[in-house]
């Protein structure tokens, strides 16, 4: 009997998924092997030592969960809101760029895997599919827009008018990126964005020729970020859109407070996963004092070296609204496209259910402080 080529495809995906790729390490080590060695290095390196980047997944050690007994935890429910959206658990999908690396269907598998999942995809400007494309994919999804502070005002205020017209919930305006990191291992590597790998936002129609085809690619290109940026441009920026800002890249209570101050909705806890700049603090150490820093004047979200179910849990613990994942997504979608990122999805949730449970914890709500402690390190006696 002839099985179609898709069906077989999907059934060996089937077999693999059940036998080899149970968890985030899986995956990785998986899209590792699948990726060429020039996508793989634009995913997985970090700026400098790296310090940062390995610091963002370490960390998490250095947090003890302190589980309640003698509760009745048959019912778990994981359902929250952002920005007053309802979600199904509290994980998100972080901004990144260049998805067509990992996957011909690039974005617009990640945006209908992140629908039927209830969950919230952040487009960020660098995608390789345009934001109507990726609307149209997502659906009723839930989904916000990201870019980065710009020099050019007028090209900013076209993309806020893009993401309101196409149903975007949000925009997140990442604050972190005012100029061009040093990667050494991408030096080393030679690494180049494929001539095949176009972007789709930022479309030749919207950004000067020049510019967008020169040899530096933009996302390199001083010229083009808003190195000029202050606080004071986010009230400029509430004056161009009426969606909900949130204010991407605080890694200090001092910044989260001149955020919220200056007009932010939402705070996103980030160190760009060890991209920007290095031998900054892992976003985990950071989080609860930024939590209290805003005295719950807004919801606080943060990403940074999220691998497991345990560690979603430490997050939301420490005051996070929700975590969003950058890396692992992209794993699951070298694996198999939409199916990947579902499965990777799949896994963190089914974890954090699990570690919700045997901690005596039923609701996302119910995740207090006080089951979280940090770990006595030998090194402080």
């Amino acid at each position: 009997r002839n099985v179609p080529a898709k069906k077989r495809a999907s059934a060996l995906w089937n077999m693999e998924e059940k036998l080899a790729l149970v968890s985030i390490k899986d995956f990785q080590e998986n899209a590792k092997r699948k990726l060429d060695k020039n996508a793989y290095l634009y995913y997985s390196s970090g700026a400098l030592s790296e310090q940062t980047l390995h610091d963002n997944v370490n960390a998490y050690k250095g947090y003890l969960i302190y589980p309640h007994f003698g509760r009745d935890v048959s019912h778990i429910s994981m359902e929250t809101t952002i920005l007053g959206q309802e979600i199904s658990f509290p994980i998100g999908i972080s901004p990144t760029g260049f998805h067509k690396l990992a996957h011909v269907s690039g974005e617009l598998a990640m945006a209908k895997a992140s629908a039927k999942h209830n969950t919230c995809m952040v487009t960020s400007m660098w995608s390789t599919y345009s934001a109507e494309k990726i609307a149209e994919a997502s659906g009723n999804g839930l989904r916000w827009f990201q870019l980065n502070s710009l020099r050019d005002w007028h090209l900013m205020k076209i993309l806020f008018k893009t993401a309101e017209s196409t149903n975007y919930k949000a925009i997140v305006l990442t604050v972190d990126q005012p100029y061009i990191p040093i990667c050494y291992e991408r030096k080393k590597q030679g690494f180049h964005i494929p001539e095949n790998i176009q972007l789709g936002i930022l479309s030749p129609d919207l950004v000067d020729p020049d510019l967008y085809h020169s040899v530096k690619p933009m996302s390199e290109n001083e010229s083009f970020l808003g190195a000029n940026f202050t606080w004071p441009d986010l009230r400029k920026v509430k004056e161009i859109t009426d969606l909900p800002l949130v204010v991407k890249g605080i890694l200090t209570a001092e910044d989260a407070e001149l955020a919220v101050s200056h007009g932010a909705d939402a705070i996103w806890v980030s160190n760009h996963g060890g991209r920007q700049l290095d031998c900054v603090p892992a976003t985990i150490d950071v989080l609860q004092e930024i939590c209290i820093a805003v005295k719950g004047k807004c919801e606080v979200y943060m990403d940074g070296g999220i691998r497991s179910g345990s560690d979603v849990l430490k997050a939301l613990a420490l005051g996070a609204r929700a975590v969003f994942i950058g890396r692992p997504v992209l794993w699951g979608l070298a694996c198999n496209g939409q199916n990947g990122v579902e499965r990777v999805l799949e896994i963190l949730k089914h974890e954090l259910e699990t570690v919700m449970a045997l901690a005596g914890i039923t609701t996302v709500s119910d995740i207090k402080p006080d089951i979280i402690r940090k770990r006595f390190l030998q090194s402080q006696l």
